[in-house]
């Protein structure tokens, strides 16, 4: 599926979907064509133009622009994949189309080019700190004049490189944006929505696994929306049970409390990334015939909700944890202990230990960046975010996060099997002590298809 960009509706899901190859399109560029036409006709100070950048904005310049590409293009650590690159030419291309840059509109079938056949930038990890992406993006530029390398497709092309004549008044209006933070937060958001979804399903088969009580996902005891909908989705994929208890841990108990405020964690990341994958992040901003100098390239409220969106997988995690303690425990199966195939063995008591070396990595991960600031350029830039160390630790936790539920998911297939009860998860049916690494590699590899249609076994519609 192509991906159109117009500047307006850009998504997370389109974000992965380019990403990963599916292509771009452009939509229209007047807004872009009125802002360059705009800045064109301008006079008097303007930063970046006339002025330099950051300490140095009370120095008159003239003409600087490539050397300010040229000396930002330094950023360290290692290089990020291909999709992220790729992804942050799909972020700025869409912001560029929204107008308020004063870029020569030239240059956007020239990013759309770039996308298309393949070709990203050899941007590198470190370098931002929520205050627009200048090392990734001054490196894009440098690759669009010819001064630095592209790194080519690794399929078939016609090797010619994207290039694109930039001037120095178009240097600051490329640069000026968090394109790269953004792209990762997108891609992130995406692959959560994908686990998240998943979750209820690898919770479902705990819930069977253990005949708990489905009292707690009545509709009569839900509180609010979000606790609603997962109760519902848990409720249509459990079926019917037997309940043994008049009251199971909170693993099950509390599940829709606990995942649904972490999908509305979720919910409210994608809401404040999509809306600024699609908005003008511009200094100055061009726009009703003048130059206005702001700070909209500061993105503390995505650092914000990525923050809220770790603290909240950490939680729902951690119940995924607790809901594979209680399958190895007897007094929950009536099997043996740790599932083992016969007294004394350890089945899969070693699950316990993997999935909280990965909940710790979690918790890790889930360290707020928020609580940090940093002085920069003489005192000029008194304030950041760090929004790019947000995204990037998101992007991060979507590892152990699957972890976690490979050990619920093995867990619990492991206990349905030994009940004799149905289970669609196609593992390894062995019941012998063995390693299990590759057990949870496949059911890693599983937890996109659980997100699909009802199993056979279960008892009701969503």
């Amino acid at each position: 599926m192509t991906v159109v960009l117009d500047g307006t509706r850009l998504t997370c899901e389109q974000v992965h979907l380019a990403a990963h190859g599916s292509g771009v399109l452009l939509g229209s560029t007047d807004r872009a064509e009125t802002s360059w036409q705009t800045a064109r006709a301008l006079s008097g100070p303007r930063y970046g133009q006339t002025t330099g950048v950051g300490a140095n904005k009370d120095v008159t310049v003239e003409a600087t622009g490539l050397d300010l590409l040229r000396s930002h293009a330094g950023g360290g650590g290692p290089l990020v994949g291909e999709a992220r690159a790729r992804a942050t030419l799909v972020v700025r291309l869409n912001q560029l189309l929204v107008g308020g840059s004063g870029l020569n509109p030239g240059l956007l079938p020239v990013l759309a080019s770039a996308v298309n056949r393949g070709f990203t930038p050899p941007i590198r990890t470190y370098g931002a700190i929520g205050t627009g992406d200048l090392t990734a993006l001054a490196t894009t530029a440098l690759c669009l004049l010819g001064e630095h390398p592209w790194n080519a497709p690794s399929g078939p092309g016609d090797g010619v490189a994207p290039r694109f004549p930039l001037t120095s008044g178009d240097a600051l209006p490329f640069i000026s944006s968090g394109a790269a933070t953004l792209a990762d937060a997108a891609l992130a958001c995406h692959h959560l929505r994908v686990v998240f979804t998943a979750m209820t399903a690898v919770a479902a088969h705990s819930f069977r696994a253990v005949d708990a009580s489905l009292e707690p996902l009545a509709h009569a005891v839900q509180l609010r929306p979000e606790q609603a909908a997962v109760a519902a989705d848990l409720r249509a994929l459990v079926g019917v049970t037997a309940p043994r208890r008049v009251q199971d841990p909170y693993g099950f108990r509390a599940f829709p409390q606990v995942h649904g405020a972490a999908l509305a964690a979720l919910e409210r990341a994608e809401q404040v990334v999509g809306e600024e994958l699609n908005i003008a992040p511009e200094n100055p901003l061009i726009t009703g015939g003048r130059a206005w100098h702001n700070g909209n390239f500061h993105s503390a409220r995505v650092a914000l909700a990525l923050d809220a969106l770790r603290a909240a997988l950490v939680q729902t995690a951690s119940l995924s944890a607790a809901r594979l303690a209680t399958m190895t425990d007897p007094a929950h199966t009536g099997l043996l202990p740790f599932l083992a195939e016969r007294p004394g063995l350890s089945g899969v008591m070693i699950l316990e230990y993997v999935a909280h070396s990965a909940l710790a990595d979690l918790r890790q991960l889930a360290t707020p960046v928020t609580l940090g600031s940093a002085v920069l350029s003489l005192g000029t830039e008194d304030h950041a975010s760090f929004t790019p160390q947000a995204a990037r630790s998101t992007l991060g936790a979507a590892e152990p996060l699957e972890t976690v539920l490979a050990c619920e998911l093995v867990t619990a297939v492991r206990a349905l099997r030994q009940r004799g009860l149905p289970c669609d998860v196609d593992l390894d049916p062995r019941m012998t002590d063995r390693p299990l690494d590759g057990d949870l590699d496949a059911a890693r590899g599983l937890l996109p298809g659980l997100a699909g249609p009802l199993p056979a076994w279960a008892g009701g519609g969503r």
